[in-house]
């Protein structure tokens, strides 16, 4: 199976969210083929939630998962300490009080 280009996944979500009214950001600019994606939700009461996507060993379905959780600070903590084993990881951030993120719309995993 083909792979989008993260580059073009990106620009996708972003235009995505943006439709809805949602303030996204592009905090750190990855590999634009294949580089990964941290997304991080912003929920604009000091908490935060940071999502990465997984693969199902067994099904080869894509997911995303939480991978940190909390109080913003530690959020961003969690995301620098990724991005400095990664350098080629893109970091989106959105900022919603009600906590959209739509990564658990078709077409988004």
């Amino acid at each position: 199976m083909s792979r989008l280009a993260t580059g073009l996944w990106v620009s996708a979500y972003l235009a995505r969210l943006q439709a809805e009214g949602i303030s996204t950001y592009v905090v750190a600019k990855g590999d634009a083929t294949a580089g990964a994606v941290l997304v991080k939700l912003a929920t604009l009461d000091g908490q935060a939630k940071a999502f990465q996507r997984s693969v199902d060993l067994m099904t080869g379905a894509r997911t995303w998962m939480v991978l940190s959780e909390g109080d913003e600070s530690s959020v961003d903590e969690s995301i620098a300490k990724q991005r400095s084993f990664d350098p080629d990881l893109w970091v989106i951030e959105v900022e919603d009080a009600r906590g959209r993120h739509m990564l658990d719309e078709p077409g988004l995993d």
